[in-house]
């Protein structure tokens, strides 16, 4: 990137955008100077400029929660950056994924699959790490493993007797039940949503598939 392309306000600042490479979720909104957006670039990690304490900081230096920066890239008009990342710990301070979490209206529908999965997989974790007094997720924890191996399945079973009996909504609620304690087998063996899209992304790959011989090209 050439900075001098780059249009600074008065202040000598410019926003930047904060996405998941992947995912492509938006997780933060944060300013950058000149010196943050040159760091930026020569360490590949995302800094910024605070506005609040007059310095540059570097995302996760105190929580751990870095983003390797994978592009950086100007919008049309010069005046608006985006860091393409990928994400070593949650975005917010909160402990959110994302800063942006806090909905000023109803959205139509429903999330994407892959966002909702991710969000299921997070409260499982954190369910996990607390082991709340009346949580599903920490009873079946305490009561072991093979206790949630048992259930998926038994879910599978379900799965399989909704599509024989061609019932749509039961086929959906007895799927949803399925993927939700394989998310929960995942985060007890320290998996995550991400491990499969890499494996079903390779898999996708027809030079790959092809060359392997294991998973036919789509």
């Amino acid at each position: 990137m050439n900075l001098d392309a780059v249009q600074f306000d008065e202040k000598g600042l410019v926003p930047v955008i904060v996405q998941d490479a992947h995912s492509g979720k938006v997780l933060t909104l944060a300013y950058a100077n000149r010196e943050a957006l040159t760091q930026t670039l020569l360490t590949g990690y995302s800094t910024f400029y605070s506005r609040s304490r007059g310095e540059l900081w570097v995302k996760g230096a105190t929580s751990g929660n870095r983003q390797k920066v994978l592009e950086v890239v100007l919008d049309c008009d010069q005046d608006a950056v985006l860091y393409r990342v990928e994400p070593q710990g949650p975005a917010c301070h909160t402990g959110a994924e994302s800063c942006f979490h806090n909905p000023l209206s109803e959205a139509a529908g429903h999330p994407p699959l892959g966002e909702v999965l991710e969000r299921v997989y997070r409260t499982i974790q954190q369910r996990l790490r607390d082991l709340p007094e009346g949580s599903y997720v920490a009873r079946m924890h305490q009561e072991g493993l093979d206790r949630v191996l048992k259930k998926i399945g038994e879910e599978a079973g379900e799965v399989i007797l909704a599509a024989k009996n061609a019932d749509g909504e039961e086929l959906s609620w007895e799927a949803a039940d399925l993927l939700f304690h394989l998310l929960f087998t995942l985060a007890e063996l320290g998996l995550s949503p991400d491990d499969l899209a890499r494996v079903l992304w390779q898999r996708n790959a027809r030079d790959a598939a092809a060359g392997s011989g294991r998973v036919p090209p789509v």
